[in-house]
């Protein structure tokens, strides 16, 4: 399977669902949007899972694309983490903490996955020159 653009990563798909699951679980409390320091470091945790995807995929090596799929697996396992501070402090329900918890790991899996990929080929992830980007769904 060639890949085109990062969108079509699926583990990028998920990053995406577990970002938009981070911003709405912020949203609807409002004593998680006061605590500006946790919700910052949750929001970016998550950002930064979705975002070093394609950071990683534009660049030039096989080796340099695993390094920042590094960073967004280790990105997951930081917001797993917050999650517990957010249910502790009863900023999130135990439903909402398991929903994300369980995203992260899923998205760090499938991260998993391409690393071990991507270490096992020595030859260029397979990538055609990239297409304008589709509009937002």
């Amino acid at each position: 399977m060639k890949i085109n653009r990062f969108e079509d990563l699926e583990c990028w798909k998920e990053a995406r669902k577990l970002v938009n699951m981070v911003y709405k679980a912020v949203q609807n409390s409002k004593r998680f949007q006061e605590d500006r320091r946790l919700k910052d470091q949750s929001i970016g945790a998550a950002v930064s899972v979705m975002g070093n995807i394609p950071e990683g995929f534009v660049r030039r090596s096989n080796r340099e694309f695993t390094q920042f799929l590094f960073i967004s697996a280790s990105s997951a396992a930081e917001l797993q983490s917050h999650m517990y501070v957010a249910h502790d402090q009863q900023y999130i329900s135990r439903d909402v903490f398991d929903a994300i918890y369980t995203q992260a790991e899923k998205t760090s899996k499938m991260i998993s996955g391409l690393i071990t990929y991507l270490m096992n080929n020595q030859k260029r992830f397979k990538q055609n020159k990239p297409e304008k980007p589709k509009k937002p769904e």
